[in-house]
């Protein structure tokens, strides 16, 4: 019986035997092969059997499908090639030895820009998040109070400062309302 196995770090070893005809991937729970990762959709794939091939079918997912780093919409996985999910790797695993697959080309929907992705033992590790390189890259910088440089920029509120002007003159209007009830009251006898 054939198993997929989880590749990403965390998850290292996780399997799923296929053993049903059709078989749903996503990260809620509704599915039957649940992946709990931000980059795999709610209902992100569906495997299903077909004697002894197992087609792979994107269902619209937002990372998309990949098998050997090309982005599939539906496509026979092989023994030997790795199935990617948004950022989850696995391989499929049918209890026979595998040799290495051939390097995949270059994607062309891989980002033209950060770091090149590493490969350890077989494994794709991708990075994810931004790197301070790029943080420091982007955009321009204001200065804090301190000097030190910021991302941020300080937004003025005309309306809270009109807001308190107005408090200011309707309060003093009262007080000169008030003195003068008071006097006016006490000048007759």
């Amino acid at each position: 019986m054939s198993k997929l196995v989880i590749l990403n770090q965390g998850m290292t070893g996780r399997t799923f035997e296929l053993n049903t005809e059709r078989t749903t991937v996503g990260r809620v729970e509704d599915n039957t092969f649940q992946i709990t990762d931000g980059s795999v959709s709610s209902h992100h794939a569906e495997i299903v059997l077909q004697g002894p091939e197992i087609l792979i079918r994107d269902l619209n997912s937002t990372n998309g499908t990949f098998i050997n780093n090309e982005k599939i919409t539906e496509k026979i996985l092989k023994p030997g090639e790795t199935l990617r999910f948004g950022q989850v790797e696995l391989r499929i695993d049918d209890g026979k030895a595998v040799s290495a697959p051939p390097p995949a080309p270059p994607s062309s929907t891989a980002p033209a820009s950060g770091p090149a992705k590493k490969t350890s033992e077989g494994t794709m590790v991708i990075p994810r998040g931004v790197s301070l390189e790029q943080l420091e890259q982007s955009g321009t910088r204001t200065t804090s109070f301190d000097g030190k440089s910021t991302g941020f920029s300080k937004k003025t509120n005309k309306i809270n400062t009109y807001f308190i002007i107005g408090g200011i003159i309707v309060f003093v209007v009262i007080v000169v309302l008030i003195l003068v009830a008071l006097k006016s009251a006490g000048s007759h006898p």
